[in-house]
C-alpha cells in the first residue's frame, strides 16, 4: 500500500535520472552542432520507439480538451525543446540546469489556471526550498556575494535562456496534465511525441536548420539519447498522471542533481561541492513535499 501510494515519486525520481542523462550526453555527443541540430538527433532516434509502441496503447474516450491540449503543447514544446538544447551548449551544465528548477513556482499560478490546483503551505514551502537550492549552486566559491548568483545570471546567457526554458515549460507541463486527464497517460505520451517528433523533424528539414544526411552520421550516440528521451516521456506521462502536478515536476527537477554529477564526471566543471550543497537543500525541499504537501 505505502508502495502504491508513493508509485509516483518512484516514477518522478527515474524520470529525473533520464532526463539529466538525456542532456548529459547529447551536451557531449552533440555539443559542436547547432541546438537544431542537437535536438534533431533525439527526435529522430526516439521517434521509432513511440511508433513500435502506439499500435498496442489502448485509445481513450477523448473529447475537445484533449485535442486543444493537444494542440496547444505542440508550439510550447517546440520552442522550449530547441532553446533547452541551446542553453546546455552555451553554459557549463551545473550553470544551466538549476535554473529548471523555478518551474515549481511558476507552476503555482499555472497549475491554478488550468487545472485548479492548489498546493498546500507545506508544498509551497518545498518548492521555494528548491529554489532557495538553486541560489547555492549558482554561488562562486571566489566571490562569495549574496548578489553573485543574479550576475552569474546576466553573464552567463544559458542561464538565463534556462530560465526562459523553466517558465515554459511550467506551462507545457500543466497543459500536458490536462491532456492526460481526458486521455490516458500513456496515450498521450506516445501519441503526442510520435506526432511531435515528426512534425519538429519536417519543420527542421524545410527551413534547412538540419541535414538529415548529418544527423544519420552517428546512430549509436543518437539511439542512446533518443532511447534517454523516450524513457524520460513514458515515466513523465505517468507520474504526473497521479499527483498534483507541482508536486512532480519540483521531484523530477531533482535531475539537477544527477546532472551535476554527470558535469563533473564528463566535463570536470568546477565548484562542485558548492553546487552539490545546494543540490542537497533542493533534496530537504523535495522531502517537504513529499512528507507533508
Amino acid at each position: 500500500m505505502v508502495f502504491e501510494t508513493h508509485l509516483w515519486l518512484l516514477l518522478s525520481l527515474l524520470t529525473a535520472l533520464a532526463v539529466s542523462s538525456q542532456e548529459a550526453f547529447a551536451k557531449k555527443f552533440f555539443s559542436h552542432l547547432s541546438p537544431y541540430e542537437m535536438s534533431a538527433y533525439q527526435l529522430i532516434y526516439s521517434l521509432p520507439l513511440f511508433w513500435i509502441v502506439l499500435p498496442w496503447v489502448h485509445v481513450p474516450p477523448l473529447d475537445m480538451t484533449f485535442f486543444w491540449a493537444f494542440l496547444a503543447s505542440i508550439p510550447l514544446n517546440g520552442i522550449a525543446f530547441i532553446l533547452h538544447m541551446l542553453a546546455i551548449k552555451l553554459a557549463p551544465l551545473s550553470l544551466t540546469l538549476p535554473y529548471l528548477a523555478f518551474t515549481p513556482v511558476f507552476m503555482i499560478f499555472t497549475g491554478f489556471i488550468f487545472l485548479d490546483e492548489t498546493p498546500n503551505i507545506f508544498g509551497i514551502g518545498g518548492i521555494f526550498c528548491i529554489c532557495i537550492g538553486s541560489y547555492i549552486l549558482n554561488l562562486s566559491s571566489e566571490k562569495w556575494t549574496l548578489f553573485g548568483p543574479f550576475r552569474f545570471f546576466l553573464k552567463e546567457t544559458g542561464s538565463w535562456v534556462m530560465l526562459i526554458v523553466a517558465f515554459l515549460y511550467s506551462f507545457a507541463a500543466v497543459i500536458g496534465k490536462l491532456a492526460i486527464l481526458h486521455s490516458s497517460p500513456m496515450f498521450f505520451s506516445v501519441s503526442f511525441f510520435s506526432v511531435f517528433n515528426m512534425l519538429m523533424i519536417i519543420f527542421l528539414l524545410t527551413i534547412r536548420k538540419i541535414r538529415l544526411k548529418n544527423i544519420l552520421q552517428e546512430p549509436l550516440k543518437g539511439s542512446l539519447v533518443g532511447c534517454f528521451l523516450f524513457a524520460h516521456i513514458v515515466l513523465h506521462g505517468f507520474a504526473v498522471s497521479m499527483v498534483t502536478a507541482a508536486y512532480m515536476i519540483s521531484v523530477k527537477r531533482l535531475s539537477v542533481l544527477f546532472g551535476i554529477i554527470y558535469g563533473w564526471i564528463l566535463f570536470k566543471e568546477k565548484n562542485i561541492m558548492i553546487r552539490l550543497s545546494g543540490a542537497f537543500f533542493m533534496v530537504a525541499g523535495a522531502m517537504l513535499i513529499i512528507l507533508k504537501g
